[in-house]
């Protein structure tokens, strides 16, 4: 029992879960704010998106380089060897 609430808000619910079924794949932001107009696609749920440095990936809980092959959370502070 209880409740599980995402970092962005989202309330999971055991019955009549909407999200992201199949039906509607819109992202939660975009459920609560509303779609962007035509031509400009909201590629993640941040809204603006995160900013990716040059040459690296966001893997979950930082930025993995890979000419480096180190993971730094969001703040750039080392996380892990890769």
């Amino acid at each position: 029992q209880g409740k599980y609430t995402f970092a962005d808000g989202l309330e999971y619910q055991d019955e009549k879960w909407h999200y992201c079924d199949g039906y509607d794949r819109r992202f939660y932001t975009e459920i609560c704010s509303g779609l962007k107009p035509a031509g400009i696609s909201q590629l993640t749920n941040l809204d603006p998106p995160r900013k990716i440095p040059a040459g690296c990936y966001d893997c979950g809980d930082g930025f993995y380089n890979p000419e480096t092959r180190i993971v730094v959370d969001y703040k750039m502070r080392f996380l892990r060897n890769a």
